[in-house]
């Protein structure tokens, strides 16, 4: 298996589909990341047409040349915080989940949001969630929890926990 880590600054049809399939099957997988399933297909591709943008750094994992991974950096714009960057939507399609994808993704984030001067980075994700667990193990620390933040696919509305990290 050969695994290659690469910043986009635009998508092509092709890579827009296959990460619209990719969001699609993540959701229907159980991940909080902004939708409910069912995720009407157009509706996915249609989120990604509107991802590369100069203040969002988008990473795409690629595994045997097919995309299999992608997380965002969006950078604080702010003149009082272009130390700081969020990170969304840490994504590893479910076929490739469970094989170091996702830390392999974080380190290269990591990696460039270093590059880029932030030494502040952030996240969230649905409390409970295994998520919880694989960001400590990388060494963010939680920083609080929000009750009632996101709906989930069974109705019920789960808190999110804040995370943050200092990059040295």
């Amino acid at each position: 298996m050969t695994t290659k880590i690469r910043v986009v600054t635009s998508l092509s049809d092709a890579e827009i589909q296959r990460l619209g399939e990719m969001l699609v099957a993540v959701v229907e997988a159980g991940a909080s990341v902004g939708y409910l399933p069912p995720l009407d297909a157009s509706v996915a591709q249609q989120y990604w047409r509107g991802v590369c943008k100069p203040e969002v750094l988008l990473l795409l994992a690629e595994v045997d040349g097919e995309i299999a991974g992608t997380v965002q950096l969006e950078l604080a714009t702010k003149a009082n915080a272009r130390h700081r960057a969020e990170v969304n939507r840490l994504l590893v399609d479910p076929k490739y989940q469970r094989q170091g994808l996702g830390r392999v993704l974080m380190e290269a984030l990591e990696s460039e949001a270093k590059v880029l001067g932030r030494t502040l980075l952030h996240l969230d994700t649905r409390e409970g969630d295994t998520s919880n667990d694989f960001y400590r193990s990388q060494g963010w620390t939680e920083a609080g929890m929000i009750p009632m933040w996101a709906r989930s696919s069974g109705g019920s509305l789960d808190g999110t926990v804040f995370y943050y990290k200092v990059l040295e």
